[in-house]
């Protein structure tokens, strides 16, 4: 699961890891509201494929 988010947001949100880098420049981030809102729905998709699968 952590593989697939981390996917998700390196590719819909740009971030380069999900990691805590304990720098506030790296750790907090600004994003457009329709970006979150595809990561989110991507994430959602994921869930309901591996519940199909029985994973």
């Amino acid at each position: 699961m952590n593989n697939e988010l981390l996917k998700i947001a390196q590719k819909v949100l740009r971030l380069e890891t999900l990691e805590t880098q304990n720098s506030d420049s790296l750790d907090f981030q600004e994003h457009a509201v329709w970006m979150i809102k595809e990561a989110l729905e991507q994430a959602y998709k994921k869930g309901q494929e591996s519940v199909k699968k029985g994973v």
